[in-house]
Formats: C-alpha cells, sequence, structure tokens
C-alpha cells in the first residue's frame, strides 16, 4: 500500500541560462542571432517525478505513474526514480524518445519553456501496474493520458482513495479539466489557471467557485503574492518567504507537494500551507525542479 502515488510527466529539463532581453512579458530572441550561453544544467523533470520525489523525500512510500523511452534519457529518469525510492508504476516503450524540455532563463530570473510531451500525453490505463494507494496525485496532462486519469479517478474515489490535481496553465486552455475536477478533493493552481477555469475574479470569489465544481480543498498561489485557501469552508491566506531566486522551475510543484503533504498527515492548514512554501523557497534557490527539495520524515 503506497501512501502516494503521483501521475503525470517525466522529462529531461535542460536548463539555459543566456543574455536575452524582455519586453511587455516576452523573452526576446533576434531572428538569425548567435547568443551565448552562460551556465546550462541538466536534470530530470516533469510534474510527475517533481512531486515524487518531493513525497518521497517527505518519508511517504511513493509511487510513480509515467512513461519514458528505452533512450538515454528514459533510463536517466528510471535511475533518478530508484535513487529517490520512488515505485515506477509505469511503462518503458521502445522506439519512442521520453520527454524533454529546454528552459530559457535570462538575467532577471525570468524564463520561457520549450517542451516535448512526447509520449507523457500516450498513457493507457493498460500501461499502469496494480497498485493499492491511500492518495493519488495528478500532474497536469493532456491527450490520452488525461482521458486515463479520468477514468483512474473515478475507479479510485469508489475505494476511497484522496485525489489531489494541479493543472498548468496549457492543460486549462486546450481541455476542459470539470471532468476531473468533479472527483478531487485537493486542487492546487495558481492564479492565473484559477482565472481560466472560473473566469477572472478576486481570489476568495475563485475559490468558492472552484469548489463548487468538486474539490472540497482549493489553493491558490500568485508568484510571491499572497496564497489562499479554502479548507473545510474557511478562507485561510498567508505571505510567501521572500528569497533570492536562481530559478523559478518546479516552483509550482514543489508547493503543490508540500501542501498536499501536510493534508496527508492531517496537519493543520496553516501548516500545510507553511510547507508549500518551504519547498517552493527551497526550489527556487537552485537550479532544476526538484534538487534541493526538502529532505525530512514528515510524521
Amino acid at each position: 500500500m503506497f501512501d502516494i502515488v503521483t501521475f503525470g510527466g517525466a522529462v529531461i529539463d535542460e536548463t539555459i541560462k543566456a543574455d536575452v532581453s524582455e519586453k511587455n512579458g516576452n523573452i526576446l530572441i533576434p531572428y538569425g542571432a548567435k547568443i551565448l550561453i552562460e551556465k546550462v544544467h541538466f536534470d530530470v523533470g516533469g510534474g510527475g517525478t517533481n512531486t515524487a520525489v518531493a513525497f518521497s523525500r517527505l518519508g511517504f512510500k511513493t509511487g510513480f505513474i509515467g512513461k519514458v523511452g528505452s533512450d538515454k534519457n528514459g533510463i536517466e529518469i528510471l535511475n533518478l526514480l530508484k535513487k529517490e525510492r520512488v515505485v515506477f508504476l509505469g511503462s518503458k516503450t521502445k522506439d519512442e524518445n521520453s520527454g524533454f524540455s529546454i528552459i530559457l532563463l535570462n538575467k532577471n530570473k525570468n524564463r520561457s519553456i520549450l517542451t516535448y510531451k512526447g509520449i507523457n500525453d500516450e498513457i493507457l490505463l493498460k500501461d499502469i501496474k496494480n497498485f493499492q494507494t491511500k492518495w493519488i496525485y495528478f500532474a497536469s496532462s493532456g491527450g490520452q493520458t488525461f482521458k486515463s486519469q479520468v477514468e483512474l479517478a473515478k475507479r479510485l474515489k469508489q475505494k476511497g482513495v484522496k485525489i489531489a490535481f494541479n493543472p498548468s496553465e496549457y492543460l486549462l486552455k486546450e481541455l476542459n479539466v470539470r471532468p476531473l475536477l468533479k472527483y478531487c478533493d485537493v486542487i492546487v493552481l495558481n492564479k492565473t489557471e484559477a482565472g481560466l477555469l472560473v473566469g477572472k475574479k478576486t481570489e476568495v470569489e475563485m475559490l468558492k467557485q472552484i469548489q463548487k465544481i468538486g474539490p472540497e480543498t482549493v489553493a491558490i498561489t500568485n508568484e510571491g503574492q499572497r496564497i489562499y485557501c479554502l479548507y473545510k469552508n474557511k478562507i485561510y491566506s498567508a505571505m510567501p518567504t521572500k528569497t533570492n531566486i536562481i530559478d523559478k522551475t518546479g516552483a509550482g510543484d514543489a508547493f503543490a507537494s508540500g501542501f498536499v503533504a501536510g493534508l496527508i498527515r492531517n496537519k493543520d492548514i496553516s501548516f500545510c500551507i507553511g510547507l508549500g512554501i518551504k519547498e517552493a523557497v527551497a526550489v527556487m534557490s537552485h537550479y532544476g525542479s526538484r534538487k534541493n527539495l526538502i529532505k525530512m520524515v514528515l510524521k
């Protein structure tokens, strides 16, 4: 029996730091330009693996559902999971490439991400090994994988499994996620994502509107601004800790995993928010989306 199983993307992240300019919220690369790279960092990333590692490092018996290729990147992902004591419950395919992302980071610590989802969005229910768990965490996934997540959520809900979900902006723009939300106990998302789901409103209004769709517990983050949470029909809020940001990649996964970890251990909601903040700060203060995740046994 697992404490929690995560289901989502597994990729290799290549973080590139370069002196590229920005304007009106856009990172600018002139056509035909040759830009010198200041720093390159390779690491395993993806919402499914990032959160699986986070839960495992907090002492939870953790499984991961994903899909990798037989290529070098797939081997690296599987080795990382083994090292972090995460049980792989997905599948390995031949003749297909594992997921890959290029993260372009500029001197202002802002970044844009090019990502190849590939087989991450092609997971069928038959690709998943049999398992039992108390909780499942759905990271953002599209295509066939999202359909599999919905069907799995339906089955697990009938067994009393608790369900958490962390959708992304691109997923909310592409798909109607409400078929999955109606089975969820917890959803964690940022203010932009919440606006895509229920329309632009105040955080308190969005919390209440999202709760009506299904999840009893809703948490909304906002890039360094106040965090809001609706839990047992009460509103909670907290300011995130200021930190020297090196790389924001993975901060959302880190907050969500810390927040859900607190819920699993039946901690009070202020502790859950605080642990989410600590995880996000730890990740943002280093390169990579999961390297500096907290190691401790959460009881």
